[in-house]
């Protein structure tokens, strides 16, 4: 059974900082590229980070570039998103995707179910 557990959300004043990190299961983790995605009151999901199967390759969304560093451990079947100097408008819902896709194929994709961001004095 496919599973992306995230964690290391919560609530955090302005300046501060998370690390959150997605466990995977049920899957083959290093064949996937990792991406997390937020999504905020009112507003539609968005792009934070990216990485490639390899951890070699890594793309930033531009609401939080410079502020977070995507990485990963496919020994472990974890990401991680350390997050800086957070803003009220980090606040949202963090999510963890699973993407892979192969010539010919129908491209496999999985979800989190997200982890609560509060960015809040």
């Amino acid at each position: 059974q496919v599973r992306l557990m995230e964690s290391g959300g919560g609530l955090v004043q302005p300046g501060g900082s998370l690390r959150l990190s997605c466990a995977a299961s049920g899957f083959r983790f290093s064949s996937y590229a990792m991406s997390w995605y937020r999504q905020g009151p009112g507003k539609e999901r968005e792009l934070v980070a990216s990485i490639n199967s390899g951890g070699g390759r890594v793309n930033y969304g531009d609401p939080m570039k410079g502020r977070v560093i995507i990485s990963r451990e496919n020994a472990n079947n974890t990401v991680y998103l350390p997050m800086n100097s957070l803003k009220s408008e980090d606040t949202g819902v963090y999510y963890c995707k699973a993407r892979r896709e192969l010539p010919g194929s129908v491209a496999s994709e999985y979800w989190g179910q997200g982890t609560q961001v509060t960015v809040s004095s």
